[in-house]
């Protein structure tokens, strides 16, 4: 991948695990950034250049279905009407294709409004239309595979910080189906691809995944064996898993190589 000439940025979400990264990463590689912080109303009156909207939430979904909503389509749709900025990327998740026949990112999705572990999906696709919708020219959606790299928080809810967590401590239990496989993205991949399709995706959806799956017993060995620490499987475990996501889109365009995590990863 080539380098990007110097741009200007504006990061919402700028205080979670990947808007951080992603601030520090891009004013390392020469960019102007912004990062207001929650409520900023200086948002509606400044040019923002690009923007990258991080903000969202995850494993509490559940507990909190009104800041779901809030998060994922009310800031999004004001941004949307009010503010200006020369592009647009909003962070979806692969989580959208739970139940789809395919992974391609113009496949059929399927929901259930009913079941209330649905409104995660449901509000990223509702973001996901509005910024179709919209009628605002470089506006483009990310959906994001399972991130991982250092300083993952484990009370995000993230399987793998929960593991590592357990074997920074010496012992690991794994509570699902060692069989369970999903697809992670090294944030540092992420860092990389995500600017560039904001400046330059030719697309309006992307998958950015490492189009690998990596199952929970693979995890586990790999951090025991990195930290030294004893493992053990509770019997029977729920069986966890996604299909393969597709990067074609990303990998043509953009050359996409992402690393090797359990290869080519450093222990965190």
């Amino acid at each position: 991948m080539t380098d990007l000439p110097p741009s200007t940025f504006t990061v919402l979400g700028a205080s979670g695990y990947i808007g951080s990264r992603l601030v520090a990463h891009l004013r390392a590689q020469g960019h102007t950034v912004w990062a207001p912080p929650r409520g900023d109303a200086e948002v509606f009156t400044r040019p923002l250049g690009h923007v990258i909207y991080c903000v969202g939430l995850t494993a509490d979904f559940r507990t909190r279905p009104f800041d779901t909503v809030d998060a994922h389509v009310g800031l999004l749709a004001e941004v949307l009407r009010r503010a200006q900025f020369d592009s647009l990327l909003y962070l979806s998740s692969t989580r959208v294709y739970m139940g789809a026949a395919s992974t391609h990112e113009d496949a059929p999705l399927s929901v259930l409004p009913g079941d209330p572990s649905y409104l995660y999906n449901l509000t990223k696709l509702t973001g996901e239309s509005l910024c179709h919708a919209c009628g605002r020219l470089g506006v483009r959606v990310a959906r994001l595979s399972n991130v991982v790299g250092p300083g993952m928080d484990a009370a995000s809810g993230n399987l793998v910080a929960d593991l590592l967590r357990q074997a920074r401590q010496g012992h690991i239990v794994l509570r699902s189906d060692p069989q369970s496989a999903k697809d992670y993205v090294h944030v540092d991949d992420l860092l990389d691809g995500l600017p560039r399709i904001a400046l330059a995706g030719r697309a309006s959806v992307y998958n950015v995944a490492s189009g690998v799956q990596i199952t929970h017993r693979q995890w586990l060995e790999w951090l025991a064996s990195t930290h030294a620490a004893t493992f053990a499987l509770t019997e029977p475990a729920p069986w966890q898993g996604f299909a393969p996501i597709d990067v074609t889109r990303l990998r043509d365009e953009f050359a996409w190589k992402p690393r090797r995590i359990l290869v080519d990863g450093e222990a965190w």
